[in-house]
């Protein structure tokens, strides 16, 4: 009889890391769309940076600022809301990207 035990499985499973940064005028615009998608958690964090739309240093709270919205998502869920934000871009500052990562949740 052999003593060996099964490999224990680390308690994480695939996501997709999707991460979204834009002028903070859009912030309820994409929370709608989060939630529109059943997306049930997300975390929103003021942030600071240069890019194609200039500078976004958050200096006058409420003007010339970005948010980072980021949250875990499938696959499928991430290519809908990506797909709906390329339609409906406009003329605000906006980045989204995303990340395969394995995640305890």
């Amino acid at each position: 009889m052999s003593s060996e035990t099964a490999p224990v499985q680390a308690p994480v499973q695939a996501a997709v890391l999707l991460t979204i940064i834009s002028e903070t005028v859009l912030k309820d615009r994409i929370i709608q769309l989060l939630k529109g998608n059943s997306v049930s958690g997300y975390t929103i964090s003021q942030v600071q940076g240069e890019g194609g739309h200039g500078k976004r240093l958050g200096d006058i709270a409420g003007y010339n600022t970005n948010i980072e919205i980021k949250t875990l998502v499938s696959p499928e869920v991430s290519d809908a809301i990506l797909l709906a934000i390329k339609k409906n871009h406009g003329e605000h500052a906006l980045i989204a990207f995303r990340q395969n990562v394995e995640a305890l949740y």
